[in-house]
Order: C-alpha cells, then sequence, then structure tokens
C-alpha cells in the first residue's frame, strides 16, 4: 500500500516534523520577480516603500495587483514583508507613543505585573489590550494612528473586510533577553499534545484567520533586538509541532534574519512564521513596537476588548473629522479598528435580520450614526440595544 501524501494527510504527529525536509522549504531565495512592487529584498524579505505603494494602490487595480502580491509573499513566499515609513506623520506616532508610555508608567505605579507569552514576566514592559486602553484615553491620537491606509491594505488583502484589530505595547529594556522562537495564535498558544488533536486541515487553516505586525515607535538597531525571522518557515505543515522541538530551535539560532527599523516602519507576518523578539543588547535603547494582531472576521481575537465602549469613545472624533472633509476611505480605516465589523454569534430570536442576511453590526451603527448624524446618546443607545438583542 502506498503512504499517504503529504498534502493529503488528516493528522500530524511530531514524527512529521523532519528536519531535513524543513532545510529544503527555508533554505531558499526570494526571486525578485515574485514581488515586483517591493523597493527591495532584504534578508530574502520584501521590503516596502509605502509611499509607493500609496500611489499604486489608489486605483482599484492598482490595489488588487499590490495585495495579491502581498498574500504571496505572506503565504507563498519569505511570509514576512517590511514597510518603509508606513507612519509618516511623526507627529501622529510622537502622540501614541506619549500615551503608550503613560500607560506604562500607569500600570507601574500600580504595581501591575503583565506577564509575556515566550519571555519571564518583568523583563519587558507590555501593555496587553493597548488598542482599547489608547481609544478611551485618547480618541484623537487613536483615530490619527488608526486611519493607517498601509494597516488597511494588507489587512484587507489577508483577512478580508470585517477583519478585528488588537494591540499589545511590548518594550523590551536594555539587556532584556531574546524570546525563544514560536508561531502564535491560534495553534502557537497550544501545547504540542493540544495541538495535536487537531486535524491536518486546521493547522493549514489556523494562519488565514490572524495577521501579526509590529510597528516601530522608535528607531531599532538591530543591537537593540528587533524581531528575529526565518523566512518560509510558514510553509512547513507540521511547524505548530515542531518549533518547540530543541532541533528546530538551534535551527532557528543559527539561521534567523533581523532587520532594523526606523520609527514609522512596520513589519507584518505570517502567525505561522518562526519568530521571536531579539535580545536588546544595548545599554541606552528602549525598544518599543506595538504589537498588532489583526483577526479575520471569522475568528475569534485574543483580547477581550470592548468596542462599544471604544465606538462611543470615537464617534464624536469621526463626526468633528467628517464635518472638516475627512474622506469615506479615511472614516472607514478608523471605524474598522474601532467596531466590531462581524454580527456573530447572536440570538436570532430578539436579533433576527432584517434588511438583509444578518443584523446591522456595531460598525453598521456607527456608519449610520455618520450618515444621519446622530448624536452620540442616540449613537450609544443604538448600541446597548443591538448589545442587549445580541445577548438576550
Amino acid at each position: 500500500m502506498s503512504a499517504i501524501p503529504a498534502a493529503a494527510r488528516t493528522w500530524l504527529s511530531e514524527a512529521d516534523c523532519d528536519l531535513d525536509a524543513f532545510r529544503v522549504l527555508v533554505e531558499r531565495t526570494t526571486d525578485p520577480a515574485t514581488c515586483p512592487y517591493a523597493s527591495g529584498i532584504e534578508h530574502g524579505v520584501p521590503v516596502y516603500d509605502s509611499d509607493r505603494l500609496r500611489t499604486v494602490a489608489a486605483t482599484p487595480d492598482g490595489r488588487r495587483a499590490v495585495q495579491a502580491e502581498l498574500v504571496h509573499a505572506l503565504a507563498d513566499g519569505a511570509g514576512v514583508v517590511v514597510f518603509r515609513r508606513a507612519f509618516p506623520d511623526v507627529a501622529v506616532m510622537d502622540r501614541a507613543t506619549g500615551v503608550f508610555h503613560a500607560l506604562i508608567d500607569e500600570q507601574r505605579a500600580a504595581g501591575t505585573a503583565a506577564g509575556d507569552h515566550f519571555a519571564a514576566p518583568g523583563t519587558n514592559d507590555r501593555v496587553w489590550n493597548a488598542l482599547e486602553k489608547m481609544a478611551v484615553r485618547d480618541p484623537e491620537a487613536f483615530a490619527d494612528y488608526y486611519a493607517n491606509d498601509i494597516v488597511a491594505l494588507v489587512s484587507t488583502a489577508w483577512l478580508g473586510p470585517g477583519y478585528q484589530i488588537t494591540s499589545q505595547i511590548n518594550v523590551v529594556n536594555p539587556g532584556g533577553p531574546a524570546q525563544t522562537a514560536h508561531r502564535d495564535y491560534h495553534l502557537g498558544f497550544l501545547s504540542n499534545a493540544t495541538a495535536a488533536g487537531y486535524p491536518a486541515h486546521v493547522h493549514r487553516l489556523s494562519p488565514a484567520l490572524t495577521l501579526q505586525g509590529a510597528v516601530a515607535h522608535g528607531d531599532m538597531p538591530v543591537a537593540s533586538g528587533p524581531t528575529l525571522y526565518l523566512p518560509y518557515s510558514q510553509t512547513f505543515e507540521p511547524g505548530y509541532l515542531a518549533w518547540r522541538l530543541p532541533r528546530f530551535q538551534e535551527y532557528f539560532e543559527h539561521h534567523h534574519i533581523q532587520l532594523p527599523l526606523t520609527q514609522g516602519d512596520a513589519v507584518f507576518f505570517n502567525p505561522a512564521l518562526f519568530h521571536a523578539a531579539g535580545a536588546n543588547r544595548t545599554t541606552g535603547v528602549r525598544r518599543m513596537a506595538n504589537l498588532l494582531q489583526i483577526s479575520s472576521a471569522f475568528g475569534r481575537a485574543m483580547e477581550t476588548v470592548d468596542r462599544r465602549a471604544m465606538t462611543e469613545a470615537v464617534f464624536p472624533v469621526l463626526r468633528d473629522r467628517k464635518a472638516h472633509g475627512a474622506t469615506p476611505e479615511w472614516l472607514h480605516t478608523v471605524i474598522a479598528a474601532c467596531a466590531d465589523g462581524y454580527p456573530f454569534p447572536t440570538d436570532l430570536d430578539r436579533d433576527p435580520p432584517v434588511d438583509g442576511l444578518a443584523p446591522p453590526t456595531q460598525a453598521d451603527l456607527l456608519r449610520r450614526a455618520l450618515d444621519r448624524n446622530w448624536t452620540s446618546e442616540a449613537l450609544g443607545e443604538a448600541l446597548r440595544g443591538a448589545a442587549d438583542r445580541r445577548h438576550g
């Protein structure tokens, strides 16, 4: 009887974690012909000039062409892409950085120790659910920051519409050690025994439900420990069972790459890519990144986020910006960052679809409030009513 081909395997185990097969996949070079919109390739990773992409993506056909290239790079290519000057407005970045520092200072003053998935608690400064905390603390700063068109471009490319952003601030202080190599949410957070209980098609599906990203909130020379990556490692099917194995950890240590970043640069990568935060070998650089975990409408985000509170906080800003000429695209991008764009699960007896196949989402209600010039009170009432119907 012939062996079942790898592509048809129903279950995966650690026995499938063949390091030689892994090496064949990751020891590749990136062909520039596969990423014609990139301004260059560094250590096998396509690097994009954000201003150029904005020009190309200004037309529907151009946007689709760019997004197709990004999908290929994330799925079958290096698995990671870099956008230079994704956040070009220094004032916007500085204000956001100020909010993040204030959140860290408050957390320290309160004696709150934020844990870390892949490093010892207390090693880094970590702010969980920074997305909601920023929106409620400084809605103006939130709107200007999350109106970013590059974030929207790559998020929509990988996940489609209705994506949901979460954010964690991570500051690796001078002397902070590197993380261990890992994959990320969903299967990356499970033990090998648990992950092996999921069939192979779930291992293939999981990376399509999330996009990982990081925005540099200061210059990150290699000595400060920007993220370590192993290009093409996301293509190894049993990788969620392989990354903990000593032989794969050792291979990562000897073959990873690092890319220096400057303030305002952003990097996005497939969550199945083997990666880890690097060691900060400097004496004076506090390496701050806003870590973005962007989830498909069809998946569940890692953090519990009060998106209703965020929506109510940001609405006055959106209404004011619209009155002063903000474009529909700008408004839509901020709405996508704060409001829930997916209507389920819900109680369909209490919350039936009326005008379509699904009841209105928070994002629908927020757009309606802007279109009809609702008051904050009217929007709040509509959101509360929708929440009551949804939860039964």
